[in-house]
Formats: structure tokens, sequence, C-alpha cells
């Protein structure tokens, strides 16, 4: 209808348009889930037995066990009193205990590491300070590392 209720031609021209839908998936695809951050603040101790699965970031103090399927990162403020065991280790803070790191040890220049160290691959920094032994594993053919593994997982959920 035109202004003050006269018809114009341009509203006798307009048809009605049906609004078009996308085609409807049989099933949504999903993404990824990620793996779950945690980070111990600063000025924060933990006391106790950490284990589980995702990426453990620690910038205040642990005492006790980490055992995670993931990544340990220790920054410089950080402080972990006990063994740790995960699929990847870096330290630019300190480790007083033994370390097990499936894939990976980093020790960067800033960081200490007071304890025993088995892995396959073990990197020291200049100026990295690392006190014990190592103990150096071989990777075994066709066994994926941790990373291979997440990729897997994601690659077999979205097929």
């Amino acid at each position: 209808m035109g202004l003050f209720g006269r018809q114009s031609k341009m509203d006798s021209d307009v048809e009605t348009v049906e609004a078009v839908l996308p085609e409807q998936y049989e099933e949504v695809p999903e993404l990824p889930t990620p793996l779950s951050t945690t980070t111990i603040a600063k000025g924060v101790t933990v006391t106790g037995t950490l284990h589980g699965e995702g990426i453990i970031q620690i910038e205040g103090t642990v005492e006790g066990e980490i055992d995670l399927t993931g990544a340990v990162v220790v920054k410089e403020t950080g402080l972990v009193k006990g063994p740790v065991t995960a699929d990847t280790i870096r330290v630019a803070g300190c480790i007083s205990g033994d370390v097990v790191a499936r894939d990976h040890m980093f020790l960067e220049k800033t960081g200490s590491l007071d304890g025993d160290v088995t892995t396959i691959s073990l990197v020291v920094e200049d100026g990295g300070r690392f006190n014990g032994r190592s103990n150096m594993l071989r990777q075994e053919k066709g066994v994926p590392t941790w990373k291979e593994k997440k990729s897997d997982t994601a690659e077999s959920k979205d097929a």
C-alpha cells in the first residue's frame, strides 16, 4: 500500500519470496575437543598429587607428584617439589624431583632441575642447570608421540 492509503504500482509488482533454508545435515560435524589448560598462579601453593589430561602451567608452587597425559610448563616463577611424569615437560623455573617425559624434556636457560630425567628427547639451553642423571629412551618405531596421538584422535572424530 502506498502513502495515504492508495496502492502504488510498486506494491502490486512485489512477489512473495520464500526464505531459502540451508540443507539440514544428518550429522553436524564436531570440532576436536581441546585439551584443558590449568594454571597454578604465582603466589599459590598446591599440595598433593595431580593426575589428569591436558596442560598444566605452573607459575606458583606444587608440592607433590604430577602425573599427566599432556604437558607440564613450569614458568620462571614456578617451583615443583616432587616427581613429574608427563608427555612433554618445559622448565623455565625449578623442579626438585625425578622427571619422566614420555616425548620431550626442554630445560630453558632460566630453568633448573635437581633430579634424574628419563625421556626420548632432552634439550638443555645454555645456562639451564641440570643436576642429576639422564636416561635416554629410544622411540619405538610405529609408536606415536603424544602430539601424534592427539592429532589422530581429532582426525578419527572427523571421520
